[in-house]
Order: structure tokens, then sequence, then C-alpha cells
């Protein structure tokens, strides 16, 4: 059964865990380091560490960053947690009232002013280290059209008011204040619904970090990631409202054009491929899970050049299969990407 850790907070185009538990149980062994290079929402190290393998993971992305620590080091217990949060929301209280006129207009609109005054002074505090867990727990209500969340109706996952459909002359209950307190709590609780907790031993570090300054360690058991998707997903402009929250600066600044251009896609396979051919150990698995779309397009197909790359730049690796896992939910996609898609699961073995 699903550990509830894995919906701390929505994130587009991520792997489904129970892949990520299988891949992690065919493809390792307890005790193994697992390498996650494009991280995301740590499905995968969670997976890994559950499973009782050690952990290593990296993401360029400081909502990645976030949810991964959150998943891997949450507090103890529920009544931990819970703890926690009340403290943060006492810290919280005690700051003085945000000037609501420096946060920029898009931002305001999700919220009654009250509503985002609390949020803001939350976020402050869940922006200090080791507060990661509070901060997941934030963004996982940040906004939606149901009345657990903060925002006014807007989407869940990409973020944009759905005013047309609950226009507020039909909907004023929706355009209410919304306290924060329960609906953290509540949030809180839910991801304690079914909790595990991975051993702190297991987690060997995770670095905030593109492919290009990643240091891999050495003598690794299996690399097993999900490349983001190359022109299909653009995780800045979906995820710019918990990114602003997280740092005001970043909503402007997390596009590193893997996602959106293919030279640098390709780029940063080839020097992750290099890496892979200096530390992955002798029988080792390396699994890439590749996202296609059914056009005539590399942007359709990359797992073709995903696998001529470790051919030129790993040839330690040699392909050993490939899974194919159709993919009909068009919410893990773009609207211009509605057609049916699919994952390509390669697998490479070290000789």
């Amino acid at each position: 059964m699903e550990s509830t850790l894995h919906q701390l907070s929505p994130y587009i185009g991520k792997i489904k865990s129970s892949i990520a538990g299988e891949l992690v149980e065919r493809y390792s062994n307890p005790g193994d380091l697992v390498v996650d290079p494009f991280s995301g929402a740590g499905t995968i190290p969670l997976e890994a560490a559950l499973h009782g393998r050690r952990v290593f993971g990296a993401d360029i992305s400081p909502y990645a960053g976030i949810l991964s620590k959150a998943k891997l080091s949450p507090p103890l217990s529920l009544d931990a947690a819970l703890h926690l949060a009340e403290e943060a929301l006492a810290e919280a209280s005690a700051l003085p009232d945000p000037d609501l006129r420096a946060v920029p207009r898009w931002v305001r609109k999700f919220f009654h002013p009250a509503t985002l005054k609390e949020t803001l002074n939350f976020a402050a505090i869940c922006r200090h280290p080791g507060n990661e867990f509070l901060m997941a727990c934030l963004l996982g209500i940040l906004h939606h059209q149901r009345p657990g969340f903060l925002s006014y109706p807007s989407s869940h996952l990409v973020p944009y008011l759905r005013d047309r459909k609950y226009p507020k002359d039909k909907f004023p209950e929706m355009y209410t204040y919304r306290e924060l307190r329960p609906r953290l709590l509540a949030k809180i609780k839910r991801s304690y619904r079914r909790f595990s907790r991975p051993e702190p031993s297991s987690i060997l570090a995770f670095q905030g970090t593109p492919v290009q300054d990643l240091k891999l360690p050495p003598r690794i058991g299996a690399i097993i990631t999900s490349p983001p998707y190359m022109n299909a997903l653009d995780y800045g402009r979906d995820n710019r409202l918990r990114l602003w929250f997280i740092d005001p600066s970043l909503a402007t600044k997390v596009d590193n054009g893997v996602t959106q251009r293919r030279l640098a896609f390709c780029e940063a396979i080839t020097i992750l491929a290099r890496k892979i051919e200096r530390s992955l150990k002798p029988k080792g698995y390396c699994v890439f899970i590749v996202g296609e779309e059914l056009r005539r397009s590399f942007e359709a197909h990359p797992s073709e050049t995903v696998f001529n790359i470790i051919h030129e730049h790993a040839p330690s690796l040699c392909p050993k299969e490939l899974l194919v896992d159709d993919i009909p939910d068009v919410r893990r996609t773009r609207r211009e990407c509605r057609g049916v898609k699919s994952e390509h699961i390669m697998v490479f073995q070290r000789r």
C-alpha cells in the first residue's frame, strides 16, 4: 500500500510510486546505494529508502529538493509533526503583518488578504533549514478549489484561477477567508495516514544542483531516474506559485533549458552518462524512465536519443530490457500534449 508521504504535494509528470517500488526491488539489492539524479517529487528516493536501500538524490528544482527532503526526513510520528507545526504557527503569528503591496499582483489574486498574510508569515518560518516537511505540507494545500486548500478556486497542479467556472457572485463562499491552521493540521494528519519513515541511515545525501555540477558517489548499486519531459512540461511555469512561496526570486529563475531545448537535454544526458560510466559498480543497473509522446519528432521520442547517448558515452552499459507503460492520464501533461503518452523504461547493466 502506498505511503501517504508520496502525497505531500503534487508534482506534474512524477512517476507512479508502484512502478518506482517495483524498479527498486527488481534492479537493486537491500543495502545497495540507489541514485536518482532527476529526483523530482522524490518518489524513487522514498521508495528506495522504504525498501532498505541507501539513497542519493539530486534535482535542480528547489521545489523538488524540498519534497525529497521532506519525504526522506519527516518527523518521527504524527504527534511530533503536529507539535512541530504548532510551534511554527505560534512563531509565525508573532511576526508583524506583511505589507501586501510588496506582493506581486498575480500572487495576491489567488488569496483572501487575511489568508495571504497568514500564509506569508508561515512560509517565512518554513524557509528555515530543517523545516522542509512543514514547507512541503504548506505547498500541498496552497491552491485548489476544494475548501481544505488556501486559495480562491483554482487548478490543483498548474496554478490558474477558475473564476469563470466559479464566479464570485454565484459562489461567494469560495472567496472568503480560509484559515491556515486547521487546513495545515488536517494536511499533516492525512500525510501520516499510512506512514512509514525511512531509516535516517539510509539517506546518504541530496544535492540541489544541475547534472553538470553533480558529484556522484562511487560504487553505485543502481541508477534509477526519470528525466524531465523534454518540450512536454514547463516545470517552472507549472509550479510558479509554489516556487514564489519557497523564494520570491525563484518564480522567474527556474528554467535551466533541459525541458525546453533539445541541445540542453542531450548535453545533460551526455554528462550524466559519462559520470555513470565512472561510478556504477560492475553488474549494477541503470534504469531510465523516459516520457514519450505520439508524434514523429525528437520531442516525442527522446528515448532513442537517450539510448544513443548511453551507447556512445557509457560503453560499459549493455541494454537489457525495454518496458512500456501507457499513460492515458492527460493531467500529467500540458494541454498541447493531450495525446496518449507512454513511458519507455530502458534498462542497462554494466559489464
